[in-house]
């Protein structure tokens, strides 16, 4: 990682995510998550929403997706019951 902190980024890029996970795919929507685990940003809405999507769209994720999406919420030590 760069190991560059930009909170208003990470902030801006949260908020404009939250009003367009209904249109991530499931590569998307792991990327997202694995994108903010990994630069420690803490997301808590951002991560609820992103288990909310990944839920309506669990059947189309790949083990691949399944696999990142699964790292990125435990290293950001996010739970989420109805997701895993």
């Amino acid at each position: 990682t760069a190991s560059v902190e930009a909170p208003a980024l990470f902030n801006a890029i949260a908020n404009a995510a939250l009003t367009k996970l209904r249109d991530f795919n499931p590569q998307a929507l792991a990327n997202a998550a694995w994108a903010f685990a990994t630069a420690s940003v803490e997301a808590p809405d951002l991560f609820n929403a992103i288990a909310d999507a990944a839920l309506k769209k669990l059947d189309k994720f790949n083990p691949q997706n399944i696999a990142n999406t699964a790292w990125a919420f435990a290293t950001a030590c996010v739970e989420a019951p109805d997701l895993f």
